[in-house]
């Protein structure tokens, strides 16, 4: 099968969205009109750079208005798809595709649509043509692709076919059971898109709020599924309207719709045991057994403070490595190392960004499977000189720059600490941290559907709904990526507000990162109480929160007043129970969190506006 990408998907001119196709190594290109109509240059041009970017043409589209019309206006019709058939032999494609129309001047019937069809076909044959007929969801007569099908099949013409656009299908939940009974053969393209449930207008919905496969909430794979009974073998294209995709970097999309399209035909072969023809084999998504590290740059004057948080914390210093400024800092499963190296990545990080996390090093069962499905699904692979003695983890490009280090048990890499690292023999003052909880990373808002897919595609995690969160400058959208034992969390935050701490993050970070990071304990009481002996300052929260949750739970007074002395927030889903508590920001930038899970599954989302009023609140205290 081929990969195709719609035109209109992407930002900039045409010549600058052809470069980014070619560049996102898809095969083929659809031509927009709009983006030929505003071209600066023939159709002849077009075929030409496509030429020169190793990109085919599948279609010039979309053809309106077409089927159905009344005699004064039919005439018209057919002599303005004339005029697309000489467009289309100076593209150097032969296909044209033609949208059910919407015109309130149409008429109805399938006989009437067939018949035009038909016809239409006839001129297109005589000049080595083909039409393509597709049901808009919002179709005045023809909307359900099986009346489409039913024009084509009538038509009976060898140069006319259907098209199949999974968004139009999906978004009217139109059952899938009759395209598996449609000849591949009389298929002539196939539309992919997914999208967020939403509920709208079908031309609205369309118009704005498509994404890629994967990042919606379509079963998309559903109709790969039924899409493959036919034996359909020609182009998957994607067709995508989104307003963040217009507005964001032409390449970064593109890329990010061939990874979902490699990504699909993975899902689909473990489905139905076999992929598309030309679609790679991947191996499996990596199964994360947790966050093996989490590593901070930083310089000589930000390390030594940030390294008495850790104290403070309860960590260690448990290794100092052979040959470089790096310290590990460990507390149960819980690996902190901090870099201050004078050149290297992490130096190159921190110049940018200030004292950040630089890199996660995630756990999985195979690191090397793992780091060449990225390399397949288009992550941007990272190396750097190594030292004798050190060993050469697998890494790719994460968030803001960041790294995402892979590392197993059953390889050297799992001997890491023990390779690069000298064992220090000094203690610390445990504070009963056991693990990394979760991950939090603030992003731009136009950037969490390109993460979402980031994580999905890579890794054994399923995305958790959405939720929109409450800040004092306005919202913020979170989701979940999560393992389904909960080894890993990872929370994608973005705010089209620019007061928000999100957003504000950004601003002191200058990019995406990790804002916050979540360590689990047992007890969390017992844990705060060292916390607070160790000179810890957390987060205060107001007085009348505790005020509320005496109202609306049955928490007694003795609790609620063990809670509002340590600044603990406190939720409940059925009998499970969620405490949490918050440090202050380092340099009012990133900050920790400690939590106790009593079988609680979820984040504390009720807790969130009270945390970011806090903080808001600490923000402005702490401002000169």
């Amino acid at each position: 099968m081929k990969t195709s990408i719609a035109t209109v998907s992407l930002s900039g001119t045409l010549g600058e969205k052809l470069e980014a196709i070619a560049n996102a190594k898809f095969d083929a290109v659809e031509i927009f009109e709009n983006d030929l109509v505003t071209y600066n240059g023939t159709p002849a041009d077009v075929r030409k750079a496509c030429a020169e970017l190793g990109l085919g043409i599948v279609t010039l589209q979309p053809f309106r208005d077409f089927e159905g019309m009344p005699l004064g206006p039919r005439e018209r019709v057919f002599a303005r798809a004339e005029r697309k058939f000489d467009t289309l032999q100076e593209l150097g494609c032969d296909l044209l595709m033609i949208c059910s129309n919407v015109s309130p001047d149409s008429l109805g019937g399938i006989d009437r649509a067939a018949a035009d069809l038909s016809e239409l076909g006839e001129r297109a044959a005589r000049r080595g043509l083909r039409i393509a007929f597709e049901a808009l969801a919002w179709g005045r007569h023809i909307n359900d692709y099986r009346d489409a099908w039913e024009a084509v099949r009538r038509a009976d013409h060898p140069a006319v076919g259907l098209v199949l656009d999974s968004f139009h299908i999906l978004a009217r939940k139109t059952d899938l059971g009759a395209m598996r009974a449609i000849p591949g053969d009389r298929i002539f393209l196939v539309q992919l898109a997914d999208a967020p449930f939403l509920e709208m207008d079908y031309l609205s919905w369309s118009r704005h709020f498509r994404n890629f496969p994967g990042q919606g909430d379509l079963p998309v794979l559903d109709f790969m599924a039924a899409l493959s009974a036919t034996g359909y073998d020609g182009a998957l294209s994607l067709e995508i309207f989104n307003d963040q995709f217009r507005a964001g970097s032409a390449r970064s999309v593109a890329v990010d719709g061939h990874r979902s399209l490699r990504f699909l035909a993975d899902q689909l072969s473990t489905r139905i045991g076999g992929l598309p023809t030309g679609m790679p084999a991947l191996p499996p998504r990596a199964r994360p057994v947790g966050v093996s590290f989490i590593e901070f740059a930083a310089d000589d004057h930000d390390a030594p403070r940030l390294e008495s948080l850790f104290a403070g914390l309860g960590f260690r210093r448990a290794g100092q490595h052979h040959s470089k400024a790096v310290t590990r800092w460990c507390q149960g499963d819980i690996n902190l190392v901090v870099n201050r190296e004078k050149e290297g990545f992490a130096h190159s990080f921190n110049v940018v960004h200030g004292a950040a996390v630089c890199a996660l090093g995630l756990g999985v069962e195979n690191a090397a499977m793992a780091f060449q499905r990225a390399t397949l699904l288009l992550d941007q692979p990272f190396r750097q000189a190594v030292a004798p003695g050190e060993l050469d983890i697998p890494a790719v490009r994460g968030v803001g720059g960041s790294l995402v280090y892979l590392l197993d048990r059953s390889s050297e890499l799992g001997r890491v600490w023990e390779i690069e690292f000298s064992d220090t023999g000094e203690t610390g003052n445990e504070a009963g941290l056991t693990t990394v909880d979760h991950v939090s990373q603030s992003m731009q808002y136009e950037e969490m559907l390109t993460w979402l897919l980031f994580y999905t595609s890579l890794l054994d995690v399923a995305k958790v709904p959405p939720q929109e969160v409450a800040d004092p400058g306005g919202l913020v959208r979170s989701q979940v990526v999560e393992s389904a034992d909960g080894a890993l969390r990872i929370v994608l935050n973005g705010s089209q507000s620019a007061r928000t701490q999100s957003s504000r993050f950004l601003s002191e970070l200058f990019g995406s990162g990790v804002q916050h990071i979540a360590f689990a304990t047992d007890d969390l009481l017992k844990t705060v109480a060292r916390l607070e002996a160790n000179g810890v300052r957390l987060l205060p929260i107001p007085d009348n929160y505790y005020d509320d949750l005496a109202a609306k739970t049955d928490l007694s007074m003795e609790q609620i007043a063990a809670l509002q002395e340590h600044n603990i927030l406190y939720d409940r889903d059925g009998d499970t129970e969620y405490l949490q508590v918050y440090t202050e920001a380092f340099d009012q930038r990133f900050f920790f969190e400690i939590v106790e899970r009593r079988g609680y599954r979820g984040y504390g989302a009720a807790n969130a506006p009270v945390r970011l009023a806090a903080q808001a609140t600490a923000t402005t205290a702490a401002l000169p």
